[in-house]
């Protein structure tokens, strides 16, 4: 028989894009096949039916895989160019101090990165993201250790291991910002326990905040704040405000460098020791 004997019937379909398959006889099907969302046909003739649906259920889970995997490496990417600040920070810090610092100012970045990994993957994450638990619009319930994998996939059923990647440079990114509010005049304890407390505490309750669509003042929330709740996609006010209020604190607790100020109260000059990490951290 001809193709022409066959009339299909679409129901919904959103396309771009020809397909032709082949059908028997000197005529073809041209089906349009990219993205497609949902389709049924009523063919006169079963066999070209299943098909047709084959076909284009492969061209749909070869798209669902493309998107997935493009998704995938945007985050990569994304996490591996945020994670660059740690380098940025690090050199502006140290060519803010005096000379004699650098090497206690360049240890507590790492510590940054090293202590706010486990301390995010333990805690913070629970914490900024809600899961499957019952919703809080003050903070997650669920999701700790990222213990909502999918045992049978390997999938993480609320994120995947690449969001957690990206999430987690933010959290880094936000401790590291007090590292130079603090500098010159903190013990490596101290510094030690306000990283994990900032990295498994402070910053995830604020991503829940604004990030997770639980939060009470997420744009995200079935019933924005105010109705249209808080937007912040870079995270000016999830990573930097955060770490520049809890650097705020931490300088005014701590006090100034010794020898910051003379005996009569004025300011002397406490030049740093390299403008020219201070000009390449900048630019990072």
């Amino acid at each position: 028989s001809n193709c022409s004997d066959y009339v299909p019937v679409w129901d919904s379909l959103d396309c771009s894009g020809d397909e032709v398959i082949e059908c028997g006889g000197e005529e073809s099907i041209t089906i349009k096949s990219t993205n497609v969302t949902f389709i049924t046909m009523e063919l006169m003739d079963r066999n070209v039916t299943e098909l047709v649906a084959k076909h284009l259920a492969s061209q749909a889970c070869r798209q669902q895989v493309l998107g997935d995997t493009a998704n995938t490496n945007f985050l990569l990417v994304s996490a591996y160019l945020v994670f660059l600040m740690q380098a940025g920070f690090a050199m502006l810090c140290a060519g803010s101090v005096r000379s004699k610092n650098t090497m206690n100012i360049l240890l507590k970045n790492v510590l940054d990165a090293c202590v706010g990994s486990i301390c995010f993957y333990l805690l913070g994450y629970g914490f900024a993201y809600q899961g499957s638990g019952a919703a809080n619009p003050f903070i997650g319930t669920s999701n700790f250790a990222l213990n909502q994998l999918t045992p049978s996939t390997g999938e993480v059923a609320i994120t995947d291991w690449a969001g957690f990647l990206f999430q987690w440079a933010f959290a880094a990114a936000a401790a590291t910002i007090v590292s130079g509010s603090v500098a010159e005049r903190t013990s490596f304890i101290a510094y030690l326990l306000y990283s994990m407390f900032l990295t498994s505490f402070v910053y995830p309750v604020v991503v829940h905040w604004v990030w997770d669509s639980a939060g009470w003042i997420s744009a995200f929330a079935g019933e924005p704040l105010f109705g249209s709740g808080m937007i912040d996609f870079a995270g000016s006010g999830v990573v930097h405000m955060t770490g520049g209020f809890a650097g705020f604190w931490g300088a005014y607790m701590v006090g100034p460098r010794v020898g910051r100020f003379d005996s009569d109260g004025k300011p002397t000059d406490m030049p740093g020791h390299s403008a020219t990490l201070v000009v390449l951290g900048t630019f990072l």
